[in-house]
């Protein structure tokens, strides 16, 4: 699917920094001539008919009858115990309700609660566990008290949840699983915009901005816990989908509208620029990644901002600079092209990099 295109390369360019099988063995067996065993035949015939009808006697028994008088076997007992399962998960998780039983969204009634964070989980008190614990009630998944309080009863609930729908089990109730609970308030609430700037406008290092960045005062303030205090730094908020650069005197060099990973796979915390490549392909070798910044190593490859991509096949690309701010990629932080140059030049091997 092309939301995979921009996470984790294969190739590098420019970068800085059947089971065994066998053969069935027959035995092939003379048999040696048979005697004449008709008269024998007859008389053990005899012998266990006279049997049959001797045990019945004594046990009164009925033919549809188990022995011992047990639970009569049905033939759709018996195709039950034989019918294949519909899950080929093993045992410990077949105990879990199936996705085909899974609730819907739109049968969950919440009294139209959302909520007011991006994501909830065990320890987190208020109005947001409490819309949490309504909707897994509706859903039948939890039986405790809606007291507003996230115990390890609610997260047992929410595992189950996911488990039962097929989402990232961890537990919190973040973008999907709200979302499959119908209380997601919709990702563009949590996207902060700004007004285009001026044709031509500029950033304070002269490299001029695109239709989604600003500078300066304009720009929108820094969230916190994002480093403030500590120098030149990149800040990433994965709820807003907003990237701000920050010089050694705590000055927004600039700041702009990205696409980042619709999963998640965007570490939160403190990480640096690790490598950078001029060009890169996607882990499939089908998309171009223009101007990738490192800052992620993950077990499928590296993560990081990179410009929209662009397909191999016939040069367009993989969406507009209208559309960043959505969640579309697969792991990178999908950026417009006079952003993608701006973030090269700025964040240099070591930069570090703030996820929030």
């Amino acid at each position: 699917m092309a939301i995979y295109e921009d996470i984790h390369e294969i190739d590098r360019v420019g970068e800085q920094g059947d089971p065994e099988s066998g053969e069935r063995r027959r035995q092939h067996r003379d048999a040696p001539p048979r005697p004449h065993t008709t008269p024998i035949l007859v008389g053990a015939l005899v012998v266990i008919v006279a049997g049959v009808f001797a045990i019945d006697a004594l046990r009164g028994s009925s033919p549809d009858e188990t022995p011992g008088g047990g639970t009569p076997i049905t033939a759709a007992s018996t195709t039950a115990a034989l019918s294949p399962q519909p899950s080929l998960a093993p045992p410990a998780a077949a105990e879990e309700p199936a996705v085909d039983d899974a609730p819907v969204p739109e049968l969950i009634e919440v009294d139209g609660c959302v909520l007011d964070v991006t994501s909830v989980g065990q320890g987190d008190t208020g109005p947001n566990v409490q819309c949490v614990q309504r909707a897994l009630t509706a859903a039948g998944f939890y039986t405790g008290p809606v007291d507003g309080v996230f115990s390890p009863a609610l997260v047992a609930s929410a595992t189950t949840f996911q488990q039962a729908t097929g989402l990232y089990v961890d537990g919190v109730v973040g973008r999907r699983t709200a979302a499959m609970l119908g209380i997601w308030p919709g990702d563009d609430s949590f996207v902060i915009r700004t007004p285009p700037p001026a044709p031509g406008a500029e950033d304070s290092m002269g490299f001029k901005l695109s239709s989604v960045a600003t500078t300066g005062d304009d720009a929108p303030p820094l969230p916190p816990d994002a480093g403030q205090g500590t120098g030149k730094r990149v800040v990433y908020q994965r709820a807003g989908q907003r990237v701000w650069a920050i010089d050694d005197n705590e000055h927004i060099v600039r700041s702009y509208l990205v696409t980042g990973s619709q999963f998640n796979n965007e570490m939160p915390g403190k990480h640096k620029v690790y490598s950078k490549s001029e060009m890169t392909t996607g882990w499939n070798g089908e998309a171009w990644l223009p101007l990738m910044v490192r800052w992620l190593d993950t077990e499928r490859g590296a993560i990081g901002f990179h410009q929209i991509p662009t397909h191999k096949s016939d040069g367009s690309t993989y969406q507009t600079e209208a559309e960043l701010g959505q969640r579309l990629s697969g792991g990178c932080q999908r950026q417009a092209p006079l952003d993608a140059e701006f973030m090269w030049y700025f964040a240099d091997v070591g930069t570090p990099v703030w996820v929030l």
